[in-house]
């Protein structure tokens, strides 16, 4: 029942929240298809390399941080989303965990990074340090932790494993995890910023660099 409940409220999300903006952009700009397509294949192989000693309770890392101050939350949503797709196909995923873990692993987690961003951007000053560090480098982390919080849940109810085990077997891996997670996030979002910021949909030269503009009172 949980797994439907999964499959029914991640596809919810992705219809909702769908980007129209998007297949238009797709469709017209070669150098938007190939960041896109790039983003999958480094997705794949990112989330294929995983670890663990029980049937659910497996770690990788996630750059979702990256892919959501990319994109926005809803294009990295339905990015996510498609590698879930692939990852099912070539049997890393089972299809009828795919509902939750997409919920679990790609839009919570996604929505999650980009209210931290947000939290950032209007509570805090707009510098590029705090873009980086904060929206980027802490965020990852944040969500790494959300994300391992999320499918602990899943597991103590779809599973039935006990919460002590999950705790022994499977957050105890939490602590690290978070250091290499956030790096991964702020180091690629720095490269970005600094070589391809038209690609950092979440960044503009006038908040984060220029002195001169302030944060919204």
């Amino acid at each position: 029942m949980l797994q439907w409940i999964g499959y029914l409220v991640w596809l919810l999300i992705l219809v909702v929240s769908f980007p129209r903006e998007f297949w238009p952009k797709f469709r017209a700009e070669k150098d938007y298809q190939h960041l896109v397509l790039a983003t999958i294949v480094i997705l794949f192989l990112l989330w294929s390399l995983r670890a663990g000693i029980a049937e659910g309770l497996q770690v990788h890392f996630l750059a979702l941080t990256v892919l959501v101050l990319t994109h926005g939350w809803q294009i990295a949503g339905l990015i996510g989303s498609v590698v879930t797709i692939l990852l099912v196909a070539v049997g890393v995923v089972e299809w009828s965990g795919a509902g939750l873990y997409a919920l679990t692993g790609v839009m919570l987690p996604a929505i999650f990074s980009y209210g931290v961003f947000l939290f950032s951007y209007r509570c805090m000053a707009r510098h590029m340090f705090i873009y980086i560090f904060v929206a980027a480098f802490f965020n990852g982390a944040l969500t790494m932790v959300a994300h391992l919080l999320l499918t602990s849940g899943w597991m103590y109810f779809d599973y039935g494993y006990s919460w002590d085990y999950i705790v022994d077997n499977y957050l105890v891996l939490l602590p690290l995890l978070l250091f290499p997670e956030a790096l991964i996030n702020g180091m690629a979002v720095t490269l970005l910023v600094v070589y391809k910021p038209e690609w950092v949909r979440t960044f503009a030269d006038r908040d984060y660099i220029y002195p001169t503009n302030k944060k919204d009172k």
